[in-house]
């Protein structure tokens, strides 16, 4: 940032205080428009500040130009929904608006490593899939959080990949990044009250998507066919569709986080953050 710019917020964050509502406007929307640079300057200013009212203010500027900013690359991740694993980045800053994907990249990383010295190309698919088993749930000791199940942190990647624990969709987003990663062809399926992998033919074309197994990364990476589905289905009381058999877009997964997170916070009463979920929900809606 050049001194030009941060004299220029420095200006702006001292006419906050101004009792003229048009003045505090213009200087909000200068400062919404210069964007997330602004922050350390603002919180800076909150630090320093005495006046209750205007650490107030001070407060509701950083999370409105944290969210601006989580909104933003949202809308950009939808009109290009290539990577996953951002995407849910991207929702995780919703409640961390400091973390970097280098973060969860290299945590991915370093799981995928361990996966690939165990491999060889003589293994069969199967084989593989215990591989990927053995260093997720055996090494890195990911297990299913049942005991706060309907948490948000279950939905936030960078939470899961620290505490191992999580919900079927965010084990199912890292399992299927760092299978992928090793060659494996698997992609999400969206079933209700749960999330699996389909393990596709890799002999088969991207058209045909035919499936050869499913996998629940939910309970150890268990391998399912469309049985156990029927079945699961049967339990939950569940009219079975075609697409729970299917695989499901980018779009889909990153929706389901969204919805996650919607009824989590409706269930703790925490019905601040939800207008703002609905708002990231409905940049799906516009495409």
């Amino acid at each position: 940032m050049t001194e030009v710019n941060v004299n220029e917020i420095k200006a702006l964050i001292a006419l906050l205080d101004d009792p003229e509502p048009d003045i505090f406007k213009t200087v909000r929307d200068k400062l919404f428009q210069l964007g997330p640079q602004t922050i350390p300057y603002l919180e800076k200013a909150w630090e320093n500040c005495l006046n209750q009212p205007l650490q107030q203010k001070l407060e509701n500027l950083v999370s409105e130009i944290q969210f601006r900013s989580v909104y933003q690359d949202l809308d950009a991740w939808v009109r290009q929904p290539d990577n996953v694993l951002f995407g849910s980045y991207i929702i995780a800053r919703f409640q961390y608006p400091d973390l970097k994907f280098d973060t969860i990249e290299q945590a991915i990383a370093k799981i995928t490593q361990d996966v690939w010295i165990e491999l060889n190309d003589q293994m069969t698919a199967l084989e593989k899939v215990r591989i990927v088993n053995h260093i997720f749930f055996d090494v890195h000791k990911f297990s299913p959080n049942f005991n706060n199940f309907y948490a948000a942190q279950n939905n936030f990647i960078n939470q899961v990949l620290e505490t191992r624990h999580g919900n079927p969709i965010s084990f199912a987003i890292i399992y299927a990044e760092i299978a992928r990663a090793v060659g494996l062809p698997v992609i999400g399926v969206n079933l209700p009250k749960n999330f699996i992998l389909a393990f596709r033919d890799p002999s088969s074309s991207a058209h045909d998507n035919e499936i050869l197994f499913y996998i629940n990364p939910y309970s150890r990476g268990a391998i399912l066919g469309r049985r156990e589905i029927d079945y699961f289905l049967k339990q939950q009381n569940i009219h079975a569709r075609d697409e729970f058999y299917k695989p499901c877009s980018n779009i889909d997964i990153v929706k389901r986080l969204i919805n996650n997170l919607i009824n989590s916070f409706e269930s703790s009463g925490q019905t601040d953050k939800i207008g703002r979920l609905k708002q990231l929900l409905d940049l799906f809606e516009e495409k």
